[in-house]
Parts: structure tokens; C-alpha cells; sequence
């Protein structure tokens, strides 16, 4: 495993196992399988809604605690300085741990600014190693690292093969913040698992056109999160250390950038009122089921 060293000297695998849209049925069994196979971070998120298994899955694991790099992610309906610490400490009730490696703000959108406050606290209350942000473009990462007590360590944004995130790089590198990619593969979006380029490029070091996308990411010092819930994929994409792309395969590889999401685009407003709905329906119906248990 190769790693990434934070700002603040916490070092971080370049390789980790993401538990994104794995169903609460599966994760305890998909976390067994990547930490029996090698991986030793592991990334939820309180949207998830799968933290609890995460906890239950490391503990019985056997896998020392100190030997797993654990990230979790703070809702927007959990900003604001109160709420967010609160939150945090039901992460961790919920992950059955007394810190957590990394918290990060999980939209740019709402009290973030009260939100991460309550995450330098709790950085320097021990309870957190490292503290950072996700989907945080550069103007708004470039403020948050300018009035913060601590600039955020790692920024964690879609990444892949047909939207590179040169610019956001460069800003990151500037700032001291490592870079993240979730969606690592683009979701297979764009027939990015059969793009000829890579496929060519993978036939020559035996490797698939995913092992070549990890490796491209790494090589650039970004951070992947690749997701699967077979263990014979979770293997393969952590085979990815013994081979290295030369800088004509990475120079052909960078042309396949669109600049593009393949997903939706965070200035767009439409994609902003999109987030407050779901955020108020997910209230309502939290509010809603609070109200039958209490009955």
C-alpha cells in the first residue's frame, strides 16, 4: 500500500474501500471482504445510512483499530455548529469508535462554515485526526482555507478519466490539501470500462482498463475510492502497485478529459434546490417517524 501524509503528518492509504450505494444488507459483508483482502480505509458517510454496519463489520474483523484509516461524512442537514457535533458523536456511537480518522463536510451548501468550526473543536479534542471537505470547488474551498483556524486537509470530489479536475488540482496543491476522488471509475458512465485507449494501455502491463484508472489517479497523488461488492473486484483493484504507466500513457489518458461531470454540477442552482428538497423531505419524514415511536 502506498500513502498519502496530511498536512497535520496523519498519513492516508492512496487506495481505499468506499461503501457508496452499498445496501445496509450487504455492508457488513462487503467491509469484511475488503478489509480481509488488504484494504485499510474504509469511506461512509452519515447519507449512507450504512455506518452502523461499517462499526459492526471493523470490530468483528479482528483488524487492529489503529491499522484502519475510518472517514465519514457530516450531512447538510447536520450543519451548524451544535448540530454538527452532535452528529459526529452519533457517527461515532454508530461506528462503535472513540475517533475517527477523517470527517468530512459532505456539500458545500448550508452553515458550513459553523459546521466545520465544530469539527476544529472536535480536532482538537482528539476526537478526529483530520478534518476536511467534499465537493468543495476551488472558490469555495480557496474561502474555507483562508478563515479557518485549520485549513481542510482533504477534499474529496468526483474524479475520473473523462473529468480529470486539473484546475481543482492545482488549487489543492497550493492550499496543502490532498486530493480525493470518489466515482473513481465514473460509474462506468460513457462507456468508460471498454474506452479503447485504455483498454490498449491495460493489454500491454496484463491489467483492466479499472486497474489502469486507479493506477492513472495515484500516480497523480489523488486519492481513490474504488467501490464493488464482489471480492474478486475488491482484490483486482487493489492490484494496482505493481505497475507503473509511463508519461506516454499519461499523456494519452489526460486527452480523454471532457471537463464534464458525468453526474450533475454543484453551481448549477437547479442541482442546489434539488439538495434543499431532499433535505426537507428526509426532515419530514425523520420528524414524521419520530412522532410514531413516541406515540
Amino acid at each position: 500500500m502506498e500513502y498519502v501524509t496530511l498536512r497535520n503528518g496523519v498519513k492516508m492509504p492512496v487506495l481505499g474501500y468506499g461503501v457508496y450505494q452499498v445496501t445496509k444488507d450487504e455492508c457488513e459483508r462487503c467491509v469484511l471482504d475488503a478489509l480481509k483482502a488488504g484494504y485499510r480505509s474504509i469511506d461512509t458517510a452519515q447519507s449512507y445510512f450504512n455506518e452502523e454496519e461499517v462499526g459492526s463489520a471493523i470490530k468483528k474483523s479482528g483488524v487492529p483499530r489503529e491499522e484502519i484509516f475510518l472517514t465519514t461524512k457530516v450531512w447538510v442537514e447536520h450543519y451548524g455548529y451544535e448540530a454538527t457535533k452532535e452528529s459526529v458523536l452519533e457517527s461515532m456511537r454508530k461506528l462503535q469508535v472513540n475517533y475517527i480518522d477523517l470527517v468530512l463536510l459532505h456539500q458545500p451548501f448550508n452553515d458550513y462554515y459553523g459546521a466545520y468550526r465544530a469539527l476544529e473543536d472536535l480536532y482538537y479534542e482528539g476526537k478526529l485526526k483530520a478534518i476536511g471537505v467534499s465537493n468543495f470547488y476551488p472558490d469555495r474551498l480557496v474561502d474555507l482555507a483562508s478563515f479557518t483556524r485549520i485549513p481542510p486537509m482533504v477534499n474529496q470530489i468526483e474524479t475520473h478519466v473523462l473529468n480529470q479536475r486539473v484546475e481543482d488540482n492545482t488549487w489543492m496543491q497550493k492550499y496543502g490539501v490532498a486530493h480525493e476522488a470518489w466515482a473513481p471509475f465514473g460509474e462506468g458512465r460513457n462507456g468508460l470500462f471498454d474506452n479503447p485507449v485504455l483498454k490498449e494501455i491495460g493489454e500491454g502491463y496484463g491489467k483492466t482498463t479499472a486497474q489502469v484508472m486507479l493506477r492513472w489517479n495515484i500516480q497523480r497523488g489523488v486519492i481513490v475510492l474504488p467501490k464493488s461488492t464482489h471480492k474478486e473486484r475488491m482484490e483486482q483493484n487493489l492490484d494496482v502497485f505493481d505497475f507503473a504507466l509511463t508519461d506516454e500513457d499519461m499523456a494519452e489518458i489526460a486527452k480523454l478529459d471532457t471537463k464534464t461531470s458525468a453526474f450533475f454540477s454543484h453551481y448549477d442552482p437547479n442541482m442546489v434546490e434539488w439538495f434543499v428538497k431532499m433535505v426537507e423531505e428526509r426532515k419530514t419524514k425523520h420528524d414524521s417517524s419520530k412522532e410514531e415511536k413516541n406515540q
